[in-house]
């Protein structure tokens, strides 16, 4: 059993572990408003885009279609853009990330394709590393962007287009998660290369002409697509992260809780149980006198 002086120090341990979870669960949660409220603006915005560039889609075909949505008619070369944070104490989040890129993988290398990852974030790339060492094929570090930045989006975003247009991979999936709640963070997986055709495009009445044609706004268009769509991922991470980090860390406020009650009961008795031998003794000796 532990000593008195053993417990004692035990609770002033866990009830400093206790203020250092509750300070990160407000700042956590500070932070949260900032980043959901990122998040789901840039949502429309994606959404808006997406169908306009639906529209003129549906007008070219063939040939006539910029590489990036034309494709380069293979599909045995895959790459996992898999989008993890830099920080940890966030629950289960990166796992369930590194969890979806590996269960794509294995599909994809169950078909007989060739898969490679690139990784943006820290948290993810030890796990992975552990399985696909031979497949990372970059890292990408955003660990001093103290917020989701365009600038680091337009980055990857010509990186990835680069590698595409060089041909050294066929078809690019982003796999990142999406912010529901403080204590839902889903991760999804969307191909971003080439530019699947949306489903829905903007459908208008109106007779509309095209100045330059439709080729060349696609071409500057769809760049810009690829863009938004990992700037959107960068921020659906920041919400993601904020919220799975208050999440867990009031759990571990309220789980530091429970512990301190269970050793300062512990050392109650423990105390109790020295005072009462103690009188037990000077009685006994007093009887023997």
């Amino acid at each position: 059993m532990a000593s008195l002086k053993e417990l004692k120090d035990r609770i002033k341990s866990v009830k400093s572990t206790q203020k250092i979870t509750k300070a990160k669960q407000m700042v956590a949660a500070a932070k949260l408003r900032k980043a959901q409220a990122a998040a789901e603006s840039a949502r429309p915005y994606a959404e808006r885009l997406a169908g306009v560039m639906g529209s003129l889609a549906s007008k070219v075909s063939g040939d006539s279609a910029p590489l990036l949505l034309r494709g380069t008619g293979a599909s045995q070369r895959h790459l996992l853009v898999v989008v993890n944070t830099d920080k940890g104490l966030c629950g289960g989040l990166n796992s369930n990330v590194v969890k979806e890129a590996k269960k794509q993988a294995e599909r994809l290398i169950g078909q007989g394709k060739d898969v490679s990852f690139y990784l943006i974030g820290k948290k993810g790339r030890a796990p992975i590393k552990r399985d696909y060492a031979d497949r990372i094929d970059h890292h990408y570090d955003t660990s001093e962007m103290r917020n989701p930045d365009f600038a680091e989006a337009e980055k990857i975003a010509e990186e990835l287009v680069g590698k595409f247009e060089d041909g050294e991979f066929d078809v690019a999936h982003l796999i990142y998660p999406i912010f529901k709640s403080a204590l839902a963070q889903d991760p999804t997986t969307v191909q971003i290369l080439p530019v699947p055709a949306p489903e829905q495009a903007v459908t208008s009445d109106a007779a509309v002409e095209y100045e330059p044609d439709e080729e060349e706004i696609l071409a500057d268009l769809l760049p810009r697509y690829i863009r938004t769509q990992l700037f959107g991922a960068l921020l659906e991470r920041e919400a993601s992260e904020q919220g799975a980090s208050m999440t867990a860390m009031d759990n571990a406020t309220r789980n530091a809780g429970e512990l301190i009650d269970k050793l300062t009961i512990q050392y109650n008795r423990s105390r109790q149980a020295a005072i009462t031998t103690e009188l037990i003794e000077i009685i006994a000796g007093a009887e023997a006198l």
